[in-house]
């Protein structure tokens, strides 16, 4: 076999969420299902391949898709049960190769350049992969194969569900001119705008855009985007997990919600989800940032603790702060961050250490719930806090930080 100078994989689960849900429940199988975030939830986060033939989607909101199909099935998202499937799915891509990124919960980049020689040729290590999935998770998966990642990314959405389409790098440009510059992954509307104010619509038009073009706007990034329609995208594969640059949670509220012990309810339940976290990874931060989505828009505040801290108490301080500021217009979403997580310790104050009383009941806290369940343990306000599911974030990782959920 030819070896290529670079050779990926990129691995894209068919459906994810919606085909554990099949998998799971057997009489679910085969019909045409759509998992919302709860059973409440306004809108649907995944659809399974026989709900896609009416024309519901992820985004789809719950009344629309009831209209195009009144015979749709919703089911609750259990956020947990996929983060599982998904751990169990990207440990053994490490059979195949080390060299892999976690690029979401559904997707993974494999480089397979170093490894070219054990295998009989790309095509059978994309067989092999489908295969791998299978034994663990029972579920399906399409593998696109080329010289970088974009191009392996475009390739793996050729023949969904289940599909293996392999591209040389050679033939990277050729495949990908006809499509859409906006396909790119990065090009949303306001770049894919801009290029079609200069008459680049498809990757082949790109050819005809001097790099400089894109350099001289948008950066590194113009530049990436420039070799990503040529099928020459230089981005390596991303191994290591930077630290944290923030640390959050939000909840979607139910429309126009006026009633303050049910805003501060809310408040506090994603208080003790940042401090949880913060302390699990054993990081503090001192300014944080407390939002309200209204009516009018956000009625947010940056804050600062009097020292770098994990302990949910202060951080419902400065929440109690921003509620004294809120007018009682109706709210719609929550959101709590810690700008500046750091490692424990790292950040000097002038001030008296954590009360090492908090530090122990805190602790003992942490193990009750690792142990029986988030919120076992709990301040009472808390038992009357939202009953949607968590979700999954963006950023999800099987380890460290980012297996956020």
């Amino acid at each position: 076999m030819k070896q290529w100078q670079r050779a990926i994989l990129l691995v894209d689960m068919d459906a994810f969420f919606a085909s554990i849900e099949q998998h799971d429940h057997p009489e679910l199988r085969g019909r045409p299902i759509a998992v919302s975030n709860g059973i409440r939830g306004s809108c649907f986060i995944a659809c399974s391949y026989e709900a896609r033939q009416y024309g519901i989607k992820t985004g789809t909101r719950i009344k629309e898709a009831k209209q195009r199909y009144p015979n749709i099935i919703q089911v609750a998202s259990r956020p947990h049960r996929y983060a599982e499937v998904s751990t169990k799915i990207m440990l053994a891509l490490r059979d195949i190769t080390p060299d892999i990124e976690v690029f979401s919960i559904d997707e993974a980049f494999l480089d397979l350049t170093r490894c070219q020689g054990i295998y009989a040729d790309l095509t059978a290590v994309g067989q092999l992969v489908k295969e791998r999935i299978y034994e663990v998770s029972g579920l399906t998966c399409s593998v696109g194969i080329s010289g970088d990642k974009t191009t392996a990314k475009l390739a793996s959405k050729k023949n969904k569900p289940d599909g293996l389409f392999v591209v040389p790098p050679w033939q990277s440009r050729e495949f990908l001119s006809p499509l859409p510059v906006t396909d790119l992954c990065g090009v949303a509307k306001g770049i894919g705008r801009y290029l079609n104010d200069r008459g680049v619509e498809t990757c082949g038009d790109m050819q005809a855009l001097p790099i400089s073009e894109l350099a001289r706007r948008f950066g590194n990034l113009g530049r990436r985007i420039w070799y990503m329609a040529q099928g020459l995208d230089p981005e390596p594969i991303k191994q290591t997990v930077p630290a944290p640059k923030s640390i959050g949670h939000g909840k979607v509220m139910p429309p126009h919600t006026k009633d303050k012990k049910a805003v501060k309810t809310y408040l506090h339940h994603m208080a003790e989800k940042v401090a949880a976290r913060l302390r699990k990874h054993d990081f503090e931060a001192q300014v944080f940032f407390i939002g309200l989505k209204t009516e009018q828009g956000w009625l947010a505040k940056k804050m600062k603790t009097t020292q770098p801290t994990s302990d949910s108490k202060d951080i419902k301080c400065c929440a109690n702060e921003l509620l004294d500021c809120w007018q009682g217009e109706g709210c719609f979403q929550v959101q709590i961050t810690a700008l500046d997580p750091k490692d424990k310790g790292s950040q000097l104050s002038l001030f008296e250490s954590a009360d090492p009383k908090r530090e122990q009941i805190n602790m003992a806290m942490d193990k009750i719930n690792k142990r029986y369940g988030e919120f076992t343990l709990a301040p009472a306000l808390l038992l009357n806090r939202s009953d949607m599911p968590d979700v999954i974030a963006p950023a999800w990782k099987p380890e460290g930080h980012r297996k956020t959920i």
